[in-house]
Parts: structure tokens; sequence; C-alpha cells
């Protein structure tokens, strides 16, 4: 042990500095402020993969890492739509998954955000649609956010996630339809 300890005084510190801040990570400030204004709790996102080649969710996953650390921002991953208040969905939707996306939709409660993330999810990508391709999420279901790229960088994802929380809320446009359809009473 004793051996060891004079080796690693010998040696000294070997690690590099930590890196300077990005000023493009300034976002995270902006949509923790946002997130807290305006749903007043943690912001609940689904990811769902409707046929993607798993680049977006390798830029998704980094969001996890402590450079982006969402979780510290107030955003947290669900495993079900009921819990969830944005559905981030990847990949061109696979003629297999179209059924599967509509119910993650239905499930998720209003008001819901959907936000496609990457080339496929907002324009079905170099599948385009085809007989086992959809295309775009569009496509499918509503969607509030487009973020393209092949992969997105995870800034332009918190951005897009900024996106859809600081626009008005589509469903909330419906409700107000719907109401001055009704016959009064």
């Amino acid at each position: 042990m004793l051996r060891t300890l004079r080796k690693i005084a010998g040696i000294g510190i070997v690690t590099e500095p930590a890196p300077q801040s990005d000023e493009s990570l300034r976002v995270r400030d902006a949509l923790q402020a946002r997130i807290r204004e305006v749903m007043g709790r943690a912001l609940t996102i689904r990811h769902v993969d409707a046929g993607s080649c798993n680049g977006c969710e390798l830029e998704i996953h980094a969001l996890n890492n402590p450079i982006y650390n969402i979780e510290g921002l107030g955003i947290r991953f669900v495993a079900s739509p009921r819990h969830a208040d944005l559905l981030l969905v990847t990949g061109p939707v696979s003629k297999n998954m179209e059924v599967a996306l509509r119910r993650v939709y239905d499930a998720t409660p209003d008001p819901k955000l959907v936000v496609a993330v990457g080339e496929c999810g907002c324009t079905g990508g170099i599948f385009g649609e085809s007989y086992a391709s959809r295309g775009a999420v569009s496509n499918v279901i509503p969607v509030d956010v487009a973020i393209p790229g092949c992969p997105p960088s995870p800034n332009r994802i918190l951005a897009g996630i900024l996106t859809a929380i600081t626009q008005p809320k589509r469903a909330a446009a419906h409700v107000s339809t719907e109401a001055a359809a009704r016959p009064a009473d």
C-alpha cells in the first residue's frame, strides 16, 4: 500500500482540466425556468421509437449525461404514456408501428405535445413513404414541433422541447372551438 501511495505522489495529477462552459448550454436555463413557469412541476416525456436507426436515440440518451443533465432541469422520461406531457417520436413511422403510435397518442392525457425528432421523424428521411413506411410522424399523428437533423444534437433537442413548451397549446384551441360549436342551453 505504501508503495502505491509513493507512486501516486511521485506522478502527481494527470487528469485533464474541466472543459469550458458551452454558450449553447444556456438553453438549459431558459428551459428550466419555462418548465417551472408553465408546468409548475417536472415535465414528463414518453419517448417512442417508431422505426428509427437509433441515431436519434443516442442523442436523446446523451441528454441524461452529466453535461446536459435533463433530470436537473425538471425533465423526466416515463414508461407509460398515461403519465406523459410530451411525446418524443423518432424515426419514420413503420407500417408495423402505426397502430402502436396512435394508441400511445390516444393514451397520453390532454393537453399533450408531440415533438418529431430527426430527419426521418420530420419528413420520412431516406425512407420516405413506401409499402413499409408511413413516412413522417405528422402523417400519423399531429406534430407540434419538428426537430430536423440526422441526428439532431442534444442542444437542438433541448431547444425543440423549449419551443414545444412555449408555443400556445393546440388542445386548448380545439376545446374553445368545440365549446363555440355547441348549442346554448
